[in-house]
């Protein structure tokens, strides 16, 4: 999945900058940034009393010292566009870290997978 995901945002720009998305964590120096990771799993569908499929939720997080209104909007516009569906109710209230001076959100997506 993470090769899915790496592919959809890998050229992730905005207002014609580059935005670099890693999983977990971002050992970069420049501003903003979107990290992502599996947030939990859940049985979705069954089939003869065997796993058919489920719903991987993801947390995608998004760090910028401006604006992140942008990257959180293009961001949902590719997962969006490749399936993902945006889970409102498991996202985060817009944050602010004193400690780094980043504005951070969190935005819950989820995918339903195939179980193979």
């Amino acid at each position: 999945m993470n090769r899915q995901i790496e592919e959809i945002l890998g050229d992730l720009t905005v207002d014609g900058q580059h935005i670099p998305v890693t999983f977990l964590y971002y050992e970069g120096h420049g501003e903003p940034y979107v990290t992502y990771m599996e947030e939990s799993k859940s049985n979705s569908l069954t089939g003869d009393d065997e796993l058919v499929g489920y719903v991987s939720y993801y947390d995608f997080d998004i760090y910028a010292k401006g604006n992140f209104l942008p990257i959180c909007d293009a961001v949902r516009s590719a997962l969006e566009a490749h399936g993902w569906v945006w889970q409102l109710s498991r996202s985060s209230e817009d944050m602010y870290e004193p400690d780094t001076g980043y504005y951070h959100k969190t935005m819950n997506f989820a995918i339903l997978r195939e179980e193979n």
